[in-house]
């Protein structure tokens, strides 16, 4: 199994919790023989790198140095994820089983390369535009919203830690219970078995190394 997972940060680059819960959801997935290939966002060190444990991450810079908002900022920086991410699954002779993408962020690139490749992906969720906002209905806020809401409609399932974030996300975006998995980050031998799992029903059924 050859996969590729979306994160807005990863170390050294740490911003929260999501970072470090990357990082060990990607170095558990390689120590079970799948290809992990993280693309994130890191201003300061760009390209490709290969850990010891066998992830390889590739960093991308935003071409574009001025912003008005978040938004300018995550909209322009998609399109190098995009860019990575095509190279990643050229040079693999087209052979990516999966895109994992946390949060809202790079939801615009996985959506792209489903559509465009066939690469399929799941949408891991840390968190909701509604929480961080506390339900404000600005233009700003929507649009975030209805960045969430693409990601939820075009993601193949939809991964969460806890039965209230799943219950969260179908009582504000309406999704079907059936769409969305829980997955408990309370064991990583146990929480890594049970992604393998999901991606493997995602990817029909794709052989680990």
């Amino acid at each position: 199994m050859r996969i590729i997972i979306f994160s807005w940060e990863y170390p050294p680059r740490v911003v929260g919790k999501l970072s470090e819960h990357v990082k060990s959801l990607a170095t558990e997935l390689a120590a079970n023989n799948v290809d992990v290939n993280i693309v994130t966002y890191d201003d300061a060190s760009t390209g490709l790198t290969q850990e010891s444990t066998r992830v390889k991450t590739v960093r991308v810079a935003n071409p574009v140095r001025t912003h008005i908002g978040v938004l300018t900022w995550v909209l322009t920086l998609n399109q190098e994820v995009e860019r990575a991410a095509s190279n990643i699954y050229y040079q693999a002779a087209k052979q990516i089983d999966l895109i994992d993408v946390y949060d809202w962020h790079f939801i615009p690139a996985a959506v792209t390369l489903k559509n465009g490749l066939g690469i399929p992906f799941v949408y891991s969720v840390e968190s909701l535009e509604d929480h961080r906002s506390q339900a404000l209905n600005t233009a700003y806020n929507m649009a975030i919203k209805s960045i969430e809401w693409l990601g939820f409609y075009e993601a193949q399932k939809i991964s969460v830690q806890s039965d209230w974030m799943r219950d969260e996300i179908i009582r504000i975006y309406k999704v079907p219970q059936e769409k969305i998995v829980v997955i408990p980050f309370d064991n990583p031998s146990s929480h890594t078995k049970q992604i393998l799992s999901l991606f493997s029903g995602v990817t029909g059924g794709a052989k680990i190394k």
